[in-house]
C-alpha cells in the first residue's frame, strides 16, 4: 500500500464517489437503502475532511505558499459539506428534505473532489515531490486512526466550530 498522500486521498474519493453514486441509483423507495449509505457517507466524509484539515492542508500551505488560496478555498468547501453532514446526521430518510441535502452534498463534494484531483494535486505534486508526499501520507494514516467517524464527536465539532469562527 503506498504511502503517497495524494494516492491516499485519491484512494479516499473513490470511496465517497461511489457511495455516492449507489446513493442515487437506489431509487426513491429503499429508504433503508439511502439510510445506510447516507451514513455511509456521513463516515467517510467525517474522516477524509479531518485528514486533509489536520495535516494535508496545514503542510501545503506550510511548504507551497503559492497554493494559500486553494488551500483557503478548500478549508471553505470542507466546512460547507461539514454542515451538510451534520444536518443529515439528525434527518431520517423519511424526512421532507432528506434526499435534497443529500443531492447538494454530493454536488458539492463532487465539485470540491474534482477540483482537487484536476488542478490541486498536480501542482502539490511538483512541488512536493514523491518523498515529502510519502512523509504526508504516513501522517495521514496515523491521524485516520483517531479521526472521528460522525459528526457529532468531539474532535468534528472542533474543525466545524473552527471553520465557523475563523
Amino acid at each position: 500500500m503506498s504511502t503517497d498522500a495524494i494516492v491516499l486521498l485519491k484512494d479516499d474519493h473513490q470511496q465517497i464517489l461511489k457511495t455516492f453514486s449507489d446513493f442515487e441509483a437506489a431509487g426513491e423507495n429503499a429508504l433503508k437503502t439511502k439510510q445506510r449509505l447516507v451514513d455511509r457517507m456521513i463516515e467517510l466524509l467525517t474522516v477524509h475532511t479531518y485528514i486533509e484539515n489536520e495535516v494535508m492542508y496545514p503542510r501545503v500551505r506550510e511548504l507551497v505558499p503559492d497554493l494559500e488560496d486553494d488551500v483557503l478555498e478548500s478549508y471553505e468547501e470542507h466546512h460547507v459539506a461539514d454542515l451538510l453532514v451534520v444536518e443529515l446526521a439528525a434527518l431520517t430518510p423519511e424526512a421532507e428534505r432528506f434526499d435534497a441535502k443529500t443531492t447538494v452534498l454530493i454536488e458539492n463534494v463532487r465539485h470540491h473532489i474534482a477540483e482537487e484531483e484536476d488542478e490541486w494535486f498536480p501542482k502539490v505534486r511538483e512541488a512536493l515531490g514523491r518523498s515529502v508526499l510519502q512523509d504526508i501520507g504516513a501522517e495521514m494514516i496515523e491521524a485516520k486512526k483517531s479521526a472521528p467517524r460522525r459528526p457529532s464527536q468531539p474532535s468534528a465539532l472542533k474543525k466545524t466550530i473552527d471553520a465557523v469562527i475563523k
